[in-house]
């Protein structure tokens, strides 16, 4: 044998690509569920819009910039599970968004807890 085949690294396996309709499916079903909190921030801003107008308030800049965050949030955890996922095998990406929509879960607890407990602090 000589010295090139020695110092030859062994052949390294190499993954199938995920299929472009596999990733599409996981992305798409676990979207619905962000989807599902953000369609979930937007009523309960046009709900809480609507009790304070019948209280003669509305919202100061803090509760504006929850509100919307919290409408805003699931759909940037959903791009970046997306962009750190969509590359990988498919149990990773499911995965991954997976821990996205746990992450959107504990930001909408706090939400909801914050708005709970101390609403008065983003009235105007």
């Amino acid at each position: 044998m000589s010295d090139e085949m020695t110092d030859a690294a062994p052949p390294v396996a190499r993954r199938g690509k995920t299929p472009t309709w596999l990733v599409a499916a996981i992305s798409g079903v676990v979207g619905l569920f962000y989807a599902y909190a953000v369609w979930n921030a937007v009523g309960n801003l046009v709900a809480t819009l609507g009790v304070f107008a019948d209280a003669g308030l509305t919202l100061n800049a803090l509760g504006w910039f929850i509100w919307i965050f919290a409408a805003v949030f699931p759909l940037l955890v959903w791009g970046g599970a997306f962009a750190i996922g969509y590359r990988r095998s498919p149990h990773e990406l499911l995965l991954v968004m997976l821990t996205g929509l746990a992450l959107v879960a504990v930001f909408w607890l706090n939400v909801v807890a914050y708005t709970t407990l101390d609403s008065a602090s983003f009235l105007g």
